[in-house]
């Protein structure tokens, strides 16, 4: 296996963030099934030595290919996915919190993580802002990675509230609150434009066909990082109102599932679905919308809905199975 550091993709990190995820819905059902959580914590080790392989080409692609780097930074496609190594220590710091139960490693992984998100949520909308023009083409789902990444920062970072104090815990709740708040008004005016190219455009290319499936992120997400805010929110007394809206929130989220179960089925009886690395857009919104559909069965107690997500669970770990099985047989043979 022979890694090409010059073409070194950043959507690489999208495979930690999706095997993070359902190492964290792992967990969440080893409630009903306990083998689950030998599962989940097999995942958080494999998921640590992913990303620690997976950053020495990124950073020497940094090092050695600058203007190479800096050329996809300024793609309208592919600079989107550069938020997806900060959105996957966020991920991790979320698996070392709530799978090991170890803060301080969360907190490793979160600091930075949360910065580097920020830091790629004020960037990346900027290049695009300055660009003379972008053709309608270019604009895909993937553009709503930088406005998950902020709201999976409260992902771990609510939970880690209470492990802060002073103007800390202080300046920890105010960057949870605004990068949820940031996350998902900036993701309601991108959806409104991808929704736009979806009916104003031809269909996606088949290479970026799983992309349909990205705008299950900030929908999952969005639902179970508002439910850990809330909890964690010691000034606030009333949280019903907040719950009911995640499960509004949710709702929109079952007929984006459906839609896109749809469309996938579209391509691969119209068109066709070959792998790349897109196929990782399968996994991390899924799983989002999965441990979402637990959260809300759970807090709400709808015992329906938690079942529903049992369900799903199932067919994500399908999903992650195939999906790393044919990156493994892309890497070592293509």
């Amino acid at each position: 296996m022979k890694v090409n550091i010059k073409d070194f993709a950043p959507s690489w990190f999208a495979s930690v963030m999706g095997t993070g995820g359902l190492a964290l819905v792992s967990f969440a059902y080893s409630q009903r099934l306990p083998e689950l959580k030998t599962l989940a914590i097999a995942l958080t080790y494999l998921n640590t030595g992913l990303f620690f392989i997976l950053l020495i080409p990124w950073l020497l692609r940094w090092a050695k290919y600058t203007e190479n780097a800096l050329e996809d930074l300024k793609h309208p496609v592919v600079c989107h996915f550069y938020g997806t190594i900060s959105v996957a220590m966020l991920v991790l710091s979320a698996d070392y919190l709530f799978i090991l139960k170890k803060t301080a490693i969360a907190k490793a992984f979160w600091i930075p993580g949360a910065t580097l998100t920020i830091f790629f949520s004020l960037l990346i909308p900027y290049l695009m802002f300055i660009e003379k023009e972008i053709d309608l083409k270019a604009v895909t789902p993937a553009w709503f990675i930088p406005p998950v990444g902020l709201i999976v920062i409260p992902l771990g970072g609510a939970g880690l509230i209470p492990s802060f104090s002073g103007i800390a815990k202080e300046i920890a709740y105010a960057v949870n609150y605004f990068a949820w708040g940031a996350g998902f008004f900036l993701y309601l005016g991108l959806f409104a434009i991808v929704f736009f190219r979806f009916i104003r455009h031809e269909l996606l290319p088949c290479g970026m066909a799983p992309a349909v499936w990205i705008n299950l992120g900030p929908i999952g997400a969005g639902t179970s990082t508002l439910y850990a805010l809330v909890k964690a929110s010691e000034f606030m007394t009333v949280k019903e109102p907040f719950f009911v809206f995640g499960l509004i929130l949710w709702g929109f989220g079952v007929w984006w599932l459906v839609m896109a179960v749809i469309m996938t089925l579209h391509y691969i009886r119209k068109l066709t679905l070959p792998y790349s690395l897109a196929w990782w857009a399968f996994i991390f919104p899924f799983g989002a919308y999965v441990s979402a559909t637990h959260n809300v069965g759970t807090v709400l107690d709808i015992g329906a809905i938690d079942h529903f997500g049992f369900g799903l669970y199932w067919l994500l770990l399908v999903m992650w199975l195939v999906t790393g099985v044919k990156t493994m047989k892309h890497m070592l043979f293509e």
